[in-house]
């Protein structure tokens, strides 16, 4: 199954790569653009039998490079989900059966796409630094009192994924596909997680214009002022 996830979200990638030559990218030169989503993420495999999805989301920019083919993208994963607590924690008298979870994860990818007019297709990858928040019920009997905890670990990832957005006058509609791996277990299970995210993206290159200004560097994002 992580064989052939992984196939269907580098193809494109490689797709990208070899028709990227055959025109210019007209939309994306010298742009910043804010990309916000909704989704979910979905366990895979054995992380199925810890997590169950709920509503997740993201925010983050596309920023083009040099050569508008190629972008670099920050962007913070917030992904939730309901919680099955399989193992028992010695500093903990009693297991949660049914609670939630979330995954803060910063992703800084590199990536890759191809404008076919309106329409583009990317792909990227990139490592990533993150928070899971592991839910523990402390029980008070002689209080009668259920008291929540959260655990919080930090952790190292992979993300990878591909996407394709449209652009309509003023913004663009955008679905991404991704794959999420976290270097640290949870319950002794290992974490991948299939994204599924749709969302809008919006050019703010005149805000980073105003940045750049304020903060007195020479020259602009956009390139209407050049660098004395």
């Amino acid at each position: 199954m992580n064989r052939l996830l992984l196939v269907f979200v580098l193809l494109p990638l490689f797709s990208i790569a070899t028709y990227a030559q055959g025109g210019v990218d007209t939309i994306h030169y010298r742009k910043v653009y804010y990309w916000g989503t909704t989704g979910m993420g979905f366990p895979i495999g054995k992380t199925k039998d810890i997590l169950s999805p709920k509503f997740s989301g993201s925010i983050g920019l596309d920023i083009s490079l040099k050569n508008s083919m190629f972008f670099i993208s920050p962007t913070l994963y917030t992904l939730s989900f309901k919680y099955k607590q399989r193992l028992p924690d010695p500093n903990f008298a009693y297991r949660i059966e049914d609670a939630n979870t979330n995954f803060y994860t910063f992703a800084f990818s590199g990536g890759v796409r191809k404008q076919m007019r309106r329409l583009n297709v990317y792909g990227f990858l990139g490592p990533g630094i993150g928070l899971t928040s592991e839910p523990r019920a402390n029980v008070m009997a002689d209080q009668k009192l259920v008291k929540m905890e959260n655990i919080n670990r930090f952790n190292l990832s992979s993300k990878l994924g591909a996407g394709a957005d449209y652009k309509f006058n003023g913004f663009f509609l955008g679905l991404e596909l991704g794959y999420l791996h976290n270097f640290r277990k949870i319950q002794d299970t290992p974490v991948n997680i299939f994204t599924v995210m749709i969302g809008l993206k919006s050019d703010i290159t005149q805000i980073g214009d105003r940045v750049i200004d304020v903060i007195g560097i020479d020259g602009s994002i956009s390139g209407k002022k050049e660098k004395k």
